[in-house]
């Protein structure tokens, strides 16, 4: 007897909406991880993953963490900074103020630069701030800042950096498998994602992809830490093909089938879906007379900031559960000092999931009484 699994569209920034196929790969036979066939299992995924950001396997590696995409970060400036040396936190949101975060909790050398969270990152002050501190060596930006929906310039970050002597980290957490990434020439030297968001998997699965001269050089840093270690978890892959600590297997199963799911899309039909999903929202928003918190000029594409109505009848949790009990979900925003809440474009989902999202939206702010004239938004 088959099993129907209820579709709910998540609009929240991760995990997203996933196809019953990659929900059903996790279904599979018990194994050991350290069988071959496993092994073997992930080592497709890792090589795939160079080719999803166009990425040549003689320079560059990946290295599978178990975790959300939080791990990254901290095995990222943990074990890529040399002694003696500071990285460059480019913080214009939610999730540079967590990398400047994990700097702080491991006592790193940094410079936390806060930046306007409306606006990409202020390429003057970066520039500026990178010649006058000679010892920087690593400098850190997150590509799509989910909290606002900003996408920054990587590209040029990097040549600055590069110029400069120092490594480009880059957070693409909410942006590989859905913004055209190639690590070459977008100067990127790390980069890292989590399974749930842009290949549309299951969430407990990471990933770090960068340059294996830079991984095997930092054998020789400072260790910061012994489980998010990036080079013992890179070299234990290379001797052995398996994960240093227990992987999480169905998720790795689940991973498998969207990466196989990426490919048959292609990558420029799931570039194009993920633009016109965040397109029929930009359209939805305006429609209703909402306004967006963030310019269009400096969005990714993929997430819209929406201000709360100014409206004495507006309620989140309220408008947020009635829109959950009827198979969608929105999300809060992530901006100091502001009133927002997320719509996003992730997932397995199309515009006529978002036609219908709207018309939830409708009957929820008419159920509530919400008046959605213009005059009465901020």
């Amino acid at each position: 007897m088959g099993t129907t699994i209820k579709r709910n569209i998540l609009l929240n920034p991760g995990p997203a909406t996933t196809t019953d196929s990659v929900k059903m790969a996790q279904v599979v036979p018990d194994i050991c991880p350290r069988e071959k066939e496993f092994a073997n299992l992930m080592k497709d995924i890792r090589t795939d993953l160079l080719k999803i950001v166009h990425a040549d396997p003689e320079i560059f590696t990946s290295v599978l963490f178990c975790g959300s995409g939080t791990i990254n970060i901290d095995v990222c400036l943990n074990s890529l900074l040399p002694a003696g040396k500071k990285a460059l936190i480019l913080n214009n949101g939610a999730y540079s103020s967590r990398a400047a975060d994990v700097c702080r909790y491991y006592h790193l050398p940094h410079i936390d630069l806060k930046m306007d969270v409306y606006s990409p990152v202020d390429m003057a002050l970066y520039k500026r701030t990178i010649e006058e501190n000679p010892d920087i060596a690593i400098v850190y930006v997150t590509h799509h800042e989910t909290g606002t929906g900003i996408l920054n310039p990587i590209r040029e970050i990097g040549a600055i950096a590069h110029s400069r002597d120092a490594i480009l980290i880059a957070d693409t957490t909410a942006s590989l498998g859905m913004i055209p990434l190639d690590l070459d020439s977008d100067n990127v030297d790390f980069c890292m994602a989590s399974a749930q968001k842009g290949l549309m998997a299951m969430a407990g699965l990471s990933f770090i992809i960068g340059r294996k001269a830079t991984i095997e050089a930092s054998k020789h840093y400072p260790t910061r830490s012994y489980y998010c270690n990036l080079f013992m978890q890179y070299d234990f892959f290379e001797r052995t093909g398996e994960m240093h600590f227990t992987p999480p297997v169905q998720t790795a199963y689940a991973l498998r089938q969207a990466i196989d799911e990426y490919f048959n899309e292609g990558e420029e039909a799931k570039f194009n879906r993920h633009r016109r999903v965040y397109e029929a929202i930009a359209k939805g928003v305006a429609e209703l007379g909402l306004k967006e918190a963030i310019k269009p000029e400096f969005q990714s594409g993929l997430v819209v900031s929406v201000r709360y109505p100014e409206c004495n009848e507006w309620d989140f949790n309220k408008v947020h559960d009635y829109l959950y009990e009827r198979g969608f979900t929105i999300y809060p925003g992530k901006i100091d000092g502001a009133d927002t809440f997320r719509l996003c474009a992730l997932g397995a989902i199309d515009t006529p999931d978002i036609e219908a999202f709207f018309t939830t939206l409708r009957e929820a702010f008419s159920h509530f009484g919400i008046n959605l004239t213009a005059a009465q938004q901020k």
